[in-house]
């Protein structure tokens, strides 16, 4: 028993004296404890209502389910902000008879990130992804959100990556 508790103090004073923070995500916050996630503004040609408060909500979500940051509305030790450069529909793939049998629906996200603790790791970077949808279905109810929950699980799962996790 006594030897099961040195071991535990041993491990403690381990895991302390690294000043890094890990999450089992792969996360490195570092020494950050907050982060903001400011108005991501909808530059993209077609814009779609509503579509940069669910992005910006994705991407606090993400962040909150997979790190120990907090949220605050400013002054975060790490801040993302950005704007969406990109709301497209365009056709896949044709039929026989030249008609469209699948379309693409694109949205792409200009994001800057910035790290007030190390400015080193500061960035810009464009991020975009796609959702795939028969032709004759409209882009609309479950197949839009659908198709958003995609896209933007995939576009803040790689802002993710690109700004806490080092692979």
């Amino acid at each position: 028993m006594r030897r099961h508790l040195y071991l535990l103090v041993i491990l403690f004073l381990v895991v302390e004296a690294c000043k890094v923070n890990y999450s089992f995500t792969g996360a490195d916050t570092g020494n950050a404890t907050t982060f903001q996630v400011n108005y991501f503004q909808n530059n993209a040609p077609l814009n779609e209502p509503g579509l940069e408060i669910d992005f910006r909500n994705a991407l606090q979500d993400l962040i909150q389910n997979q790190t120990s940051l907090s949220l605050v509305n400013s002054g975060g030790d790490l801040i993302y902000e950005g704007e969406i450069t990109e709301y497209r529909i365009s056709p896949m793939t044709a039929t026989a008879d030249n008609r469209a049998a699948q379309n693409r629906l694109t949205i792409g996200v200009n994001v800057r990130y910035i790290n007030n603790l190390d400015s080193e790791k500061d960035f810009e970077q464009r991020f975009s992804f796609f959702f795939d949808y028969p032709a004759n279905a409209q882009l609309t109810g479950s197949i839009k959100t659908t198709a958003q929950d995609e896209i933007f699980e995939r576009i803040t799962q790689d802002i993710f990556n690109a700004s806490l996790a080092n692979w």
